[in-house]
């Protein structure tokens, strides 16, 4: 049976709502969407709960219409702005020596504790990257296995209580309810990451508008994420002031004439900032110049941010490029010069995961939403520990150990001591081979009672017919009796 689910992207410069029916098998089809643009929302804040109410009630309406639906709970995206991560390890002992499902949740939750949480940060994810089972390392799935020991590393990412409060009450003025918060750099990765790109440890790189998220995904999880107040925006406002021209019109300038791989000198006319009659005459070459060096500088922070993570040499796909910056031509070779080499792609929401794709989403400005589609559709970390406190996972066992059961050793299973059920004795068999002897057991046992019955009849009897000299009285009184003088000589003759 599908179920309907509803997924918001919050941005800086736009919202995005999209309505998918999911199901058994984990396939998505998209049946309505709404974009709005953004208000109330500054570089991934909520600044005016009200307008961003407003804003994202637009694109919600605008997605049931679509859809037909009135679904009313959603799964949304929180801004990297305030999230932060740490690193925090949890180790257990296995009673019963068989990893099960309770037994991998007790070791997150167990780090998850051992972790120095601030008390105005609420956590969001618990990504376990490496379990250890009795000291081998590099464990890429522990269920099931036998072991007295399991540890795990963790990254714990979590976001400021206010600026998540703040969210919750913008989503829920439009009228839905949260059911799931998501990293949108998490989200992001997501939508655009391959199993290879996994495995090899990637990258990936998400340049909205105000806003630039950065997640290092190595082996079976994110280990890093790190955000910056930079996006596509501050070239918009950077060639506003070069060219003294209004910021609609130096948007359009931006997407028209954003190129990366080479300068011209051509000239353009643009209206002047206060009157629009007025033209002015620019060069493509200052268009140039200040979009390079505005992206130039972004792709440094950026190359900074991966230097500081540590994990350079445990990436080994490279870069994955995504978000409505990546629109600018030649910005992929300028990120592999910045990067020292670093293959670098530029992608868009993967869509063989996902159906009935309108043309407005096969953009890379929309990888987040459809990230949120994906994780609900089961794409999250294995064992993850989602805002809930709730272990996702893709086994079909529930975590009750029921599991536990299924790998339970047989040999140990007989040690076991067990309630046994008793059988009446009426119930009782005995198998000697293929003979079941129990209605002959209940005949014998009846016949062996008839014949005691029969043999203590008999004696009571000739116990009655038994002349027994000693039961004579022996009163002197009687002495003079005959027949206790024939007694008398009869026992002393015999």
């Amino acid at each position: 049976m599908s179920k309907t689910i509803l997924a918001i992207d919050i941005g800086s410069t736009k919202n995005c709502a999209i309505i998918s029916e999911i199901d058994d098998i984990g396939k998505i089809k998209i049946t309505g969407h709404g974009i709005s643009k953004s208000q109330g929302v500054k570089k991934g804040i909520i600044t005016n709960i009200e307008l961003a109410s407003k804003s994202i009630k637009k694109a919600i309406n605008d997605a049931k219409r679509i859809a037909g639906s009135d679904i009313s709970s959603a799964t949304i995206s929180i801004s990297n702005t305030y999230a932060k991560s740490i690193n925090s390890q949890g180790i257990v002992n296995i009673p019963h020596k068989d990893i099960s499902l309770k037994e991998i949740e007790r070791v997150i939750h167990t780090a998850q504790y051992n972790a120095n949480i601030p008390s105005e940060y609420e956590i969001i994810h618990v990504l376990p990257y490496n379990f250890r089972v009795d000291d081998q390392d590099f464990i890429e799935d522990p269920y099931g296995m036998n072991a007295s020991r399991m540890e795990v590393d963790v990254n714990i990412i979590m976001t400021q209580k206010s600026s998540l409060s703040n969210l919750k009450k913008a989503v829920r003025s439009a009228g839905v309810e949260i059911d799931s918060v998501i990293l949108n750099g998490y989200a992001s990765a997501i939508a655009t990451m391959n199993d290879d790109e996994k495995e090899l440890g990637v990258v990936v790189v998400d340049i909205g508008g105000q806003t630039s998220n950065m997640i290092i995904h190595t082996g079976n999880s994110v280990r890093y994420n790190d955000f910056l107040n930079v996006g596509s925006n501050h070239i918009t406002n950077d060639l506003s002031m070069a060219l003294h021209t209004p910021l609609q019109i130096a948007e359009s300038v931006k997407l028209t004439y954003g190129d990366l791989t080479e300068s011209s000198n051509d000239i353009i006319e643009l209206p002047m900032i206060g009157d629009d009659k007025a033209m002015n005459q620019v060069s493509l070459d200052i268009v140039y110049a200040v979009v390079l060096a505005r992206v130039e500088e972004t792709l440094n922070l950026l190359a900074k941010s991966l230097d500081k993570s540590l994990l350079r040499e445990q990436i080994g796909s490279g870069l994955i490029l995504t978000g409505g910056m990546t629109k600018l031509k030649g910005i992929r070779e300028l990120a592999q010069v910045i990067f020292e080499g670093m293959p670098v792609r530029i992608a868009q929401p993967n869509e063989k995961a996902v159906s009935g794709f309108f043309d407005e989403l096969r953009d890379p400005a929309f990888s987040t939403v459809i990230g949120l589609l994906l994780y609900k559709s089961g794409k999250f970390t294995e064992y993850e520990i989602d805002i809930k406190g709730d272990l996702l996972h893709s086994k079909q066992s529930l975590a009750d150990d029921k599991s536990e059961m299924a790998f339970e050793n047989p040999l140990e299973k007989k040690k076991k001591s067990t309630p046994k059920k008793i059988k009446p004795k009426s119930e009782e068999r005995m198998d000697l081979g293929d003979i079941e002897l129990g209605e002959t057991i209940k005949a014998t046992k009846i016949r062996q009672r008839e014949e005691t019955r029969m043999r203590e009849a008999s004696r009571m009897r000739e116990n009655e017919d038994a002349f027994v000299f000693e039961r004579l009285p022996d009163d002197p009184t009687e002495q003079g009796n005959v027949l206790k003088k024939v007694a008398n000589w009869a026992r002393q003759l015999f």
